[in-house]
């Protein structure tokens, strides 16, 4: 492909993923107008935030198999499409129920979008480029998030929560619509279909599966603080609403930097196991501290474990490339494993945060979260030690998170 018309498609897709991340967060701000309209409590607010991390964690796998088939392009234009159209509608949504099934729906189309994006990505520039375009890919995802926090923290008050969820759809829409007239259609073009052969080895390998449920609980905790650090900043701090966003900002932008620091590790260390075990037992320490923090301690927490999360999962994206009973092809449905493993789980523990909230306090639900980071992260000793020359792992690349 001509470099003028891959730049091209990189930077729609880039654009795609701000937008798409936007869609992740852009509920966060508006919940306690959503829990006014609609008359339901914490609880179930916190089902509804569960909602879209089922449908993204069960459409990862199905993702990259439907990719196998129809291409890369096509399902993951149809997958951002899907959360626009879905995302977009749920401004109109009459019940809660209603609003619901259509953030479930919404999820499903994140889904179909990641695994699929970042293989388009890599489609378009030959082994040894794609380094550069991946990463800004991968970091286009923390942007498109402090976006939608910061952003739907600035709409509610102005426009009402509906309006606000229209403006994370429908600009989605319109890029989606620009990604399939632009980007030619032979990018990520279907493989050629292979030979009838037993259940691929990634979705038998036991490393996926440790590497699935060991985060599970920062998963949860991850998308739950992104989505309840404004409610909370405004229901017991006394913050503005867009003070609390901009707080909020710091639970997510920080894991960009996080990332890059986590890849460089991993690639040159070993010892895996270490990094992901002092990465989260430190995010967990600083959340359990939010229920003494005030406004200057509450942003270095912020920093602090959203970077330590990027780190975890920069570090999550190299490894599978250091197992070598693992085919280099098959490392996109691996990931997808996992991460269909961590959405599911996440989803439970974000409704359980909010159920504790909800029962309890938030001071509780912090501790909560905290412990459930460390509980999960026990799973790890299932995981084995990486083994390999650390500073090649073959078939190394440049992967994000979700």
């Amino acid at each position: 492909m001509d470099p003028r018309t891959a730049t091209r498609a990189t930077v729609l897709l880039i654009a795609l993923r701000i937008g798409y991340a936007y869609n992740w967060f852009d509920t966060g701000p508006g919940l306690p107008a959503i829990g006014s309209t609609f008359s339901v409590g914490t609880a179930d607010l916190g089902l509804l935030v569960a909602a879209f991390l089922v449908g993204a964690g069960l459409l990862q796998v199905p993702a990259g198999l439907l990719s196998l088939r129809w291409g890369a392009r096509s399902v993951s234009i149809a997958g951002v499409g899907l959360l626009a159209v879905a995302g977009a509608a749920s401004a109109a949504a009459p019940t809660f129920p209603v609003l619901v099934a259509l953030r479930l729906l919404a999820g499903a189309g994140a889904g179909l979008f990641f695994s699929p994006a970042i293989g388009l990505v890599a489609s378009l520039y030959p082994a040894g480029h794609r380094g550069l375009p991946v990463g800004t890919f991968s970091s286009a995802f923390s942007a498109g998030a402090a976006l939608g926090i910061v952003g739907s923290s600035a709409l509610v008050p102005a426009i009402g929560w509906r309006a606000a969820l229209l403006v994370g759809g429908l600009p989605l829409a319109v890029l989606a619509l620009a990604a399939l007239a632009l980007i030619p259609a032979r990018a990520g073009a279907a493989p050629p279909p292979l030979p009838r052969r037993r259940l691929p080895s990634a979705l038998r390998h036991p490393a996926v599966w440790a590497i699935g449920f060991a985060f599970v609980g920062l998963e949860g905790a991850s998308f739950a603080t992104g989505q309840f650090i404004v409610p909370w900043g405004e229901a017991l701090q006394g913050w503005s609403i867009l003070l609390a966003g901009a707080v909020g900002m710091t639970f997510v932008f920080p894991s960009v930097f996080g990332g890059p620091v986590g890849g460089s590790i991993a690639e040159r260390h070993t010892n895996h196991r270490t990094q992901f075990a002092l990465a989260v037992v430190g995010g967990a320490a600083l959340l359990a501290l939010l229920s003494w923090a005030g406004l200057a301690a509450t942003v270095l927490i912020g920093l602090g474990f959203s970077f330590a999360y990027g780190f975890v999962y920069a570090v999550m994206y190299v490894l599978p490339h250091f197992w070598r009973d693992l085919p280099p092809n098959e490392v996109p449905l691996a990931i997808g494993l996992f991460n269909s493993i961590q959405l599911s789980g996440g989803a439970a523990v974000a409704f359980a945060f909010a159920w504790v909230v909800g029962a309890r306090s938030y001071d509780v639900g912090w501790e909560f979260l905290a412990a459930a980071m460390v509980a999960s992260l026990l799973v790890l000793v299932a995981l084995r030690p990486t083994v390999g020359p650390a500073a090649d792992p073959p078939g190394a690349a440049a992967l994000a998170p979700r």
